[in-house]
């Protein structure tokens, strides 16, 4: 995918604060400290414009931007987090709740997913909520890097059985070596109703 451009547009809580939906939007939801930030990083081949933390819960807002004035990608707030307070997990769900159920541009979502747990309540609900609002859902493992080949398939294997779905529904990914890269954003474009753009010269960022 050649990246010509990668902009923020702006950070929300609510749909007043949203950007004006002219382009399809692909969210990005995880659990804290999945390793979201450094996934939209290695797509969009950009070091810093999704800020990383090794603190998790963070990102506390819907961060908006746009992509090859083309598509738009939303970092959502990641869940699971027992330090936030139940005030404010109770307000993050609200408000990605609203975006997800009103936001006429919404594409679908990126489910993601550490390699390194099995899933468990929480992701196997949020899939079914995505699935219950019609949401397109892409379900990505990211830290494959930490293991050999054959522990990926097996991991991979087993959250398949976790979540009820098929092998094949589940991308393995890693941001530190680029794998899965060009697989992922051929589903992406695919939901969003786009044309692949070939790797070439202009691949810049």
């Amino acid at each position: 995918m050649i990246i010509t451009s990668a902009n923020f547009m702006a950070s929300a809580t609510k749909p007043g604060n949203y950007p004006p939906p002219d382009l399809p939007e692909i969210a990005f939801a995880g659990r804290s400290n999945v390793g979201k930030s450094s996934l939209i990083n290695s797509l969009l081949k950009r070091k810093k414009l999704v800020k990383t933390s090794s603190t998790p819960g963070r990102t506390q807002l819907l961060n908006f931007f746009c992509i090859n004035e083309a598509m738009v990608f939303v970092d959502l707030p990641g869940y699971g987090y027992a330090k936030v307070s139940k005030q404010m997990r109770k307000e993050w769900g609200a408000m990605i709740e609203t975006y997800v159920t009103t936001r006429p541009t919404l594409a679908g979502v990126v489910l993601i997913l550490d390699l390194r747990r099995t899933p468990g309540v929480e992701e196997r609900e949020n899939l079914a909520w995505f699935n219950v609002n019609n949401i397109p859902v892409i379900l990505v493992a990211t830290k494959a890097d930490k293991f050999s080949r054959t522990r990926q398939i097996a991991q991979q294997q087993g959250m398949a059985k976790a979540l009820g779905l098929p092998l094949d529904m589940i991308h393995m990914f890693s941001a530190k070596t680029g794998m899965g890269r060009d697989d992922l954003w051929e589903s992406i474009l695919d939901v969003c109703g786009l044309e692949q753009v070939e790797q070439g010269e202009n691949d810049h960022v």
